[in-house]
Order: structure tokens, then C-alpha cells, then sequence
């Protein structure tokens, strides 16, 4: 048998329908992701929200996300994918009723967080569901089939896009009707998962117990998950500090118990903070691109380049096998040239003067983060198999939840801070009319009283502005630029750990993919 045809080869008859309807499942997902980014100036308009508060909203479209797919990652192999999909259908449905709820600004910041939790719930059930069956069901090119099946994220950010695109500034036509558009990917891939048969992980094949299968994420891994936790429960819900870190400490203990207080893999470790790193930098930015291009350029430019950023991706995606058998880079290497690429387009973009330089920048900026998430995904899933669909369903759980705690609140702080300080800077009285009531908060920064997100909008939209309304907008776009190069830091630092376990593989003989018995053989070796 050619490499080809192992490279290709499927562990079940239905692979390639289980594989399209996991990437129409994602696809829902993204087109609800893209469509809820482009109506955030309508919900700034009706309910006079700040960037900020923007920013949590959409957060909660993360963190719900991140307690699917752990939940979902630790069950599946004990109770089947089959039921997983039933739940997030069903969430999908709910969530959309939810959010409908949000009618004026006494209830709206509560009803879209509580369904944006929902929804975002539903998608990581799905990529619990999804991540490990592709993994399973195409062992010897997880890497190229990954990146397939997360191809449909920028399919779905594309459709939603030109629909909100359409009937948001074309047809005017209410938010809530624009949202309800990603329901119909939502019957979709119902339908398509609807009595196939699923095979299990190679991990619980083997009849892998919870606790093996938690054995190389062990208290090290466990430390990063409870802590972010620990941090959702303080400043998402706003617990007090002691009770969200005594909940963490509690659930790290948990871990250790489950696992025989094993230490876990200093690697997956690593894979861990990384991942939390591009959770921050791809769907933070993701979260916030159309918004801020929208500001610097026009509304309808900002949706032509989140569609030329979304379509990169979407191409390339299809390319990983390619690129790593004719450029011969191995996972890792792909992720460190994307890392660098990430960090030139995000500084770019923060000096983008024209629509043409835009795009450039922006694309040099998709072409990095075009392979982050599924790669990482591949290298869990190859370099320890041990862990099932726990590694890689924690891993995705991280990143969102960094997303939505960290990407999409920060950006937001960012906005509200530098552009908050510009107007200071500038224009001392209109900064002080103008001024919200409320601070902006972010973790332990200074909290910094943004521009009133309505007066803000009001300006943005007047055809013949005030004097103070044109400082407004000004400094507003200058928080943008300000805001995207900030953002560009954390490439950098996931490029820096990159090429750290670039040489760490070097040091071992290279990056191999691993079945079982030889990671357990490799632990053995390593303590020995």
C-alpha cells in the first residue's frame, strides 16, 4: 500500500459523511459567530451598550463553549458521540429563543450573555463530538483531515458574513432576524448525523479507564483549566475571588485524585498555555475584526475584508497535507511560520491607511492564523493518543475560554482604553461629556471610563458631525490601531514557544506521530 492511500485511508465505512457532518456543524457555528460580530453596533444602537460590555456579551459566546467540549470530551467516550449531538441540536434551538428575549436594556445584557452561553455550549458538545471522531477516524493524516473539518469555521464566518451583509445593510432587516439564519446549517447537520454509527477513540477501544485517559494532562494540565475556570467564576459571574479559587482549587483536587496525583505531561502542558494564547489572538480578533475594520474604513469594506480573511482560510485549510509533504514542515514548523506570519499582519494592520494596504495585511495576518487550532489539535491527538478525547476537547475548551475571557473583553478594554485616552489627550472637555458612567474593567488593570458607547454610535452615523462628534470618531479609530497592535504580542509569544518545542523535537529524533504502546514505551523511557 503507497503512502497515499495510507495517508487517506478511514477506519469506517461512513468516515466522509461523519467528517461533512461535522464540518456542517461547525459551519452553524460560525455562521452564528459571524453574524452575532455583525450586529454588535445594532445592539450598541438599541441598548447603548460600551465596547466592553460588547466584549463580555460575546464572551460568554466563548466560555460556553468551553464547558461543552470539556463536558462533552470527558463523557463521550462512556456514553457515545450519538447522544452529544441530540444535546447541542437542542441547545442550538434554545439558545436562538433566548437571545429573541432581549427586548429593551433593562433585560438585553442579560438574555444575549445567557444565550450566547447556550449557543456556544452547543458548539463545543459539537467539536467534542467532531475533533475526536475525525482524529479516530483518519489516524495517519490527522494534521490534513483536521484542517478540513475546521475549514467549515471560516465557510460559516463567510455565509454569515454575506447574509448579515445582505439583510443588515442591504434590507435593513431586524437583528433577530439575521441571527436566526444559522439555524438552518442547525437542521443540516441534525439530519446528517441522524443514525450513523460512530466509532469509538483508540483509547477506549483499548477499554482506556477516565483516569488513564486523564493520566498525561495530570495536575500540571489540571492547574491551567482551574485556573481559567477559577478566574470565569470570579469575573464572569462575579463571585467573590476566594470562592472562585477555592471552586478551582477544588476541582484541581479532583484531578489529582482521579489521576493518582500524577504530575501529566510537561508537553501537553505546554500545548495547553499555547492554546490558551490562540484562543486569545484568533476568535478574540475574529470577534472583533468587522467591528474595528467597519471603524477604520466603511461598514461595507469591513465586511469585504472579514470575507477576504475568511475565504484565505477557508482555501488553505483544504492544503495542510500539501504543504507539509512539499515544504516538509512538520506540524510544529507549520505553526511557527504561521505564529510569525500572525504577528507581521496583526502590525501591519494596526498602520493600514487604505483599503488596498488592508488587504494585504489582513491576508498575511489569515494565512497565519489559518492553521493555529486544527494543528494543535493534530499534535495533541498525535503525541498522546493515551488521553482519547479529553486532551484535544480541553485543549479546544482553553482556547475558548481564553476567547471569551480574555480575546474578547481585553480587545474590547483595549478599544475602550486607548481610545478613551486619545480623546483625553486631545480634547479634555468633550472627553469629559462624553465619558461613560460605568469604568471599563479588565482583570487587574486600571479601570478606565470608555466614550458612552451611544453617544459614540450616534456619532459614527451623523452625516454632518459636531466638532466633538469627529474627536469622538477619531479617537476611536486611533484606539483600533492602537488595539491591533497590542493584539499582535501574543503571536509573538506563541512563535517564541514554537520554536522552543521545535528543538525540544529535534532533541528526540524528530515529530512522530505515536499509537498507544509507544507513548506508554516513550514515558517509560523518559523515567527511567
Amino acid at each position: 500500500m503507497s503512502n497515499e492511500q495510507v495517508s487517506n485511508e478511514a477506519a469506517a465505512s461512513n468516515a466522509q459523511r461523519l467528517l461533512w457532518a461535522g464540518f456542517m456543524a461547525i459551519l452553524a457555528a460560525g455562521m452564528g459567530f459571524a453574524i452575532r460580530g455583525g450586529i454588535f453596533d445594532n445592539w450598541q444602537h438599541d441598548f447603548g451598550f460600551t465596547a466592553t460590555q460588547l466584549g463580555a456579551i460575546g464572551g460568554w459566546g466563548f466560555t460556553g463553549f468551553c464547558f461543552g467540549i470539556i463536558i462533552g470530551g470527558v463523557v463521550a467516550d462512556k456514553i457515545g458521540y450519538g447522544w452529544l449531538v441530540i444535546v447541542a441540536f437542542v441547545c442550538h434551538l434554545v439558545s436562538a429563543f433566548i437571545t429573541f428575549g432581549a427586548t429593551n436594556p433593562q433585560n438585553a445584557y442579560f438574555m444575549l450573555s445567557l444565550g450566547m452561553f447556550i449557543f456556544a455550549y452547543a458548539n463545543g458538545t459539537l467539536e467534542a463530538v467532531a475533533n475526536p471522531l475525525v482524529a479516530t477516524l483518519f489516524p495517519h493524516n490527522r494534521t490534513h483531515f483536521l484542517n478540513i473539518l475546521h475549514a467549515s469555521w471560516p465557510a460559516g464566518l463567510v455565509l454569515g458574513s454575506v447574509c448579515g451583509w445582505i439583510l443588515d445593510d442591504k434590507l435593513q432587516l431586524n437583528w433577530k432576524l439575521q441571527l436566526a439564519i444559522y439555524l438552518v446549517p442547525t437542521v443540516i447537520y441534525g439530519l446528517m448525523f441522524m443514525g450513523q454509527a460512530m466509532p469509538k477513540s483508540e483509547a477506549s477501544q483499548k477499554g482506556a479507564k477516565l483516569s488513564e485517559m486523564f493520566h498525561d494532562v495530570g495536575l500540571l494540565g489540571a492547574a491551567v483549566v482551574c485556573y481559567l475556570l477559577a478566574q470565569f467564576f470570579t469575573n464572569s459571574l462575579g463571585l467573590d475571588p476566594m470562592v472562585g479559587y477555592v471552586i478551582g482549587g477544588a476541582l484541581w483536587i479532583v484531578v489529582g485524585v482521579i489521576t493518582k496525583f500524577s504530575i501529566g505531561s510537561v508537553l501537553l502542558f505546554v500545548l495547553f498555555i499555547t492554546h490558551v494564547l490562540l484562543g486569545a489572538v484568533e476568535l478574540g480578533t475574529d470577534g472583533w475584526i468587522q467591528n474595528i475594520t467597519g471603524n477604520l474604513f466603511t461598514s461595507e469594506q469591513g465586511k469585504w475584508l472579514f470575507i477576504w480573511t475568511s475565504a484565505i482560510m477557508f482555501s488553505l485549510r483544504f492544503c495542510a497535507h500539501w504543504i507539509e509533504k512539499n515544504l516538509k514542515l512538520s506540524p510544529i514548523g507549520l505553526l511557527l511560520v504561521c505564529a510569525v506570519l500572525a504577528v507581521v499582519g496583526l502590525r501591519l494592520a494596526s498602520g493600514m491607511q487604505t483599503f488596498a494596504m488592508a488587504l494585504i495585511a489582513l491576508g498575511i495576518y489569515a494565512v497565519g492564523k489559518t492553521f493555529f487550532w486544527p494543528t494543535m489539535l493534530a499534535v495533541a491527538s498525535d503525541r498522546f493518543p493515551r488521553t482519547g478525547a479529553v486532551a484535544i476537547s480541553i485543549m479546544g475548551g482553553l482556547g475558548m475560554l481564553s476567547a471569551g475571557m480574555i480575546g474578547g473583553p481585553g480587545l474590547g478594554y483595549a478599544k475602550d482604553r486607548f481610545a478613551a485616552e486619545e480623546l483625553k489627550a486631545k480634547n479634555q472637555a468633550v472627553y469629559n461629556d462624553v465619558k461613560a458612567k460605568d469604568p471599563s474593567k479588565f482583570f487587574f488593570l486600571d479601570p478606565i471610563n470608555a466614550i458612552d458607547g451611544k453617544k459614540l454610535s450616534e456619532a459614527k452615523e451623523a452625516k454632518q458631525k459636531t466638532p466633538a462628534q469627529t474627536a469622538m470618531v477619531t479617537a476611536d479609530q486611533q484606539g483600533d490601531r492602537a488595539t491591533l497592535k497590542a493584539d499582535s504580542f501574543i503571536p509573538l509569544t506563541m512563535a517564541v514557544i514554537y520554536l522552543g518545542l521545535l528543538l525540544y523535537f529535534k532533541t528526540i529524533g524528530g515529530y512522530k506521530v505515536l499509537n498507544i504502546d509507544e507513548e506508554i514505551a516513550a514515558e517509560k523511557a523518559r523515567n527511567s
